[in-house]
C-alpha cells in the first residue's frame, strides 16, 4: 500500500482551484501541476510486511544426460555386425551389434546332446536297477548328470542370445569404441548409449551458503541458448562438495518440451533459482535507506502517528535493488517512507 502525503499548504491551494470558477480544462492542468508538486515536497509511505528471505541465485551450467549406458558383449568373439555410428539414433529392441556365433552354437549344440545322453542314462541306470544290477547311488549320479548338462546348455544358450547388443531403450549413441572384425572382450564396452525421454538435466555448482536454501523437486527456470526457457526441478543435490572447488554441483531436470527435443547436450544453460530461507526480513527499496549509524544498522524513517521518525534496524543483506532487514515471522508490518524522507524534519527513536 502506497499513501501520499502533500504539505498543508498544497492542499489549501488546490481547495481554492476546485471552489473557484476556472474553466475545467484549465482546473485540469492546475491540478496535474500542484500533486506533482505536492509529492515533491511531501513524502510516500509504503507498507513493508514481514517475510521470508528470499534469495535470486543465478548460475550458468551445461546441459547432459542424466544416464548413460555402456553396451558390452557377455562373450568373447569378433564383431561381424554393426548398425549404428557415434551420434546416430535408434529404437528400443534394434540390434545395434552382433558377434560370430560359430563358437557359440556349437558349444550349445554340444551341450544340448550331452543333456540327451544324460537322460538316456536315467533310463538305463533304471533298468539295470530292475535287475539288480545296478545300485541306487548309480541312479543318483545319472539324476544329478542330467540337472548339471542342463544347465550347461541353459547357460550355453544364453551366451548364444547375447552374442548380439539389443537397444534396451530409445536413444542415441555417444561413444563407439569397436569397429567391425575387431575380437571383443567379455565385458568391455562397445557402446556408450543415452535415453532419448526424459533424460537431459543442466548442471550447475552452488556455494555452502546457496545450497542451505535449495532442496529436492524444487522448481528453477532453465535459459537454454539459442533456444528459450524451459521449466526445470531439482533432481539431485549431493551430500559434499567438490574437493577442488569446494563446490556443490546439483542437477536440474529439464521438463520435456519441443525445445528439448532436438539434442541440445552440451549447450549452455543459465539457472534462476528462487531460494525461499527460514529467516524473515522486511524487504525495502534501497532508495529507503537513510544512513548507517555508528553501530553498523541502518536509519530507517517510519510513520507513526502520521508523523515520520527516524529508528535503527539490524540490517541481514544488501544487494543492488534492496535492503533487508532483520525480523520475525509475526511482526507488524511497518509504514516505511521510501521517498522524500530527506525532505521532513526527522527524530531518531529506539524501537
Amino acid at each position: 500500500m502506497i499513501k501520499i502525503h502533500l504539505p498543508y499548504f498544497f492542499s489549501r491551494k488546490l481547495l481554492k482551484i476546485f471552489n473557484s470558477k476556472i474553466p475545467s480544462l484549465i482546473l485540469f492542468f492546475l491540478c496535474i501541476v500542484s500533486v506533482q508538486a505536492a509529492v515533491h515536497e511531501g513524502y510516500q509511505v509504503t507498507q513493508i510486511e514481514a517475510e521470508p528471505y528470499t534469495q535470486s541465485i543465478q548460475r550458468t551450467g551445461k546441459v547432459d544426460f542424466a544416464r548413460v549406458v555402456n553396451l558390452s558383449f557377455k562373450t568373447a568373439g569378433f564383431l561381424t555386425q554393426l548398425s549404428v555410428g557415434e551420434g546416430d539414433t535408434f529404437e528400443k529392441g534394434q540390434v545395434l551389434a552382433a558377434l560370430d556365433t560359430s563358437e557359440l552354437l556349437a558349444e550349445k549344440n554340444a551341450s544340448y546332446a550331452r543333456l540327451l545322453q544324460a537322460k538316456r542314462n536315467i533310463a538305463r541306470v533304471q533298468t539295470l536297477m530292475k535287475k539288480k544290477l545296478s545300485s541306487q547311488r548309480d541312479l543318483d549320479d545319472a539324476l544329478t548328470a542330467v540337472e548339471t548338462t542342463r544347465a550347461a546348455y541353459r547357460v550355453a544358450n544364453y551366451n548364444l542370445d547375447k552374442a548380439q547388443i539389443v537397444a534396451p531403450f530409445d536413444g542415441v549413441v555417444i561413444h563407439r569404441s569397436t569397429d567391425l572384425g575387431e575380437l571383443q572382450a567379455p565385458g568391455v564396452g562397445a557402446l556408450q548409449v543415452a535415453a532419448l525421454d526424459n533424460n537431459l538435466i543442466a548442471s550447475v555448482s552452488l556455494t555452502g551458503e546457496e545450497i542451505s536454501l535449495v532442496h529436492l523437486n524444487q522448481e528453477v527456470k532453465v535459459h537454454l541458448a539459442y533456444a528459450g526457457i524451459v521449466n526445470g526441478k531439482i533432481s539431485k543435490i549431493p551430500a559434499i562438495a567438490d574437493s577442488r572447488n569446494h563446490l556443490f554441483t546439483i542437477e536440474v531436470a529439464l521438463e520435456e518440451t519441443n525445445l528439448t527435443k532436438p539434442l541440445i547436450v552440451g549447450q549452455i544453460a543459465r539457472i534462476l533459482i528462487h531460494a525461499k530461507g527460514q529467516d524473515f526480513v522486511y524487504r525495502l527499496p534501497i532508495a529507503a535507506l537513510n544512513s548507517m549509524n555508528a553501530k553498523g544498522q541502518a536509519l530507517i524513517t517510519v510513520e507513526k502517528n502520521n508523523k515520520p521518525e527516524q529508528q535503527a534496524f539490524t540490517i541481514y543483506k544488501v544487494d543492488n535493488d534492496f535492503i533487508y532487514l532483520v525480523t520475525q515471522e509475526n511482526s507488524v508490518a511497518l509504514n516505511i517512507v521510501t521517498q522524500g524522507w530527506n525532505k521532513s524534519p526527522l527524530v531518531l527513536t529506539d524501537r
